[in-house]
């Protein structure tokens, strides 16, 4: 590791090198912890279809257009991903009410089911790794979850 708050050289920062490297091992970090999440169950699903799963029980009745979206993917592609859904009866699409040429998307009861498990699988790995912690790394843990919190707001 550099000298603390220099920039690399033949480059200027505003932002010092110790925040950058924290920044740096945070995104990791999360990106790792993501994975290991992910690796848990999918409950037979693909990542993408547990991921859009997941995105329309947040979003309710998303259009494709609005799932796309959140999902950052193209609407063909999302199309494919419902297509799929629909066929191993996660989804349904229905009819907008108010314009009768827009397909929403919402899920089955196996759709939420599905959503239910993957979800609780996931929450017990991590109550696991977190249940394996010292008090003291415990109480770490909760204040470093409230910051992370708190970056993860749109600013």
């Amino acid at each position: 590791m550099g000298l603390k708050n220099e920039a690399p050289a033949g480059e200027e920062s505003a932002v010092p090198r110790d925040t950058a490297e924290l920044a740096a091992r945070m995104r990791v970090a999360v990106t790792r912890l993501n994975r290991r999440l992910r690796q848990q169950s999918l409950d037979g699903l693909s990542p993408a279809q547990a991921s859009a799963l997941g995105m329309v029980d947040r979003l309710g009745t998303p259009t494709l257009g609005e799932l796309a979206d959140a999902e950052q993917v193209q609407p063909p592609t999302m199309t494919r991903l419902v297509d799929s859904l629909e066929q191993a009866g996660m989804v349904v699409r229905t009819v907008d009410d108010s314009d009768k040429r827009v397909c929403r998307v919402k899920l089955s009861e196996e759709g939420g089911r599905a959503v239910d498990r993957v979800r609780s699988l996931k929450n017990a790995f991590l109550t696991r790794q977190i249940a394996g912690l010292d008090p003291a790394d415990s109480s770490i843990l909760d204040q470093l979850v409230a910051l992370v919190e708190r970056l993860a707001e749109e600013r």
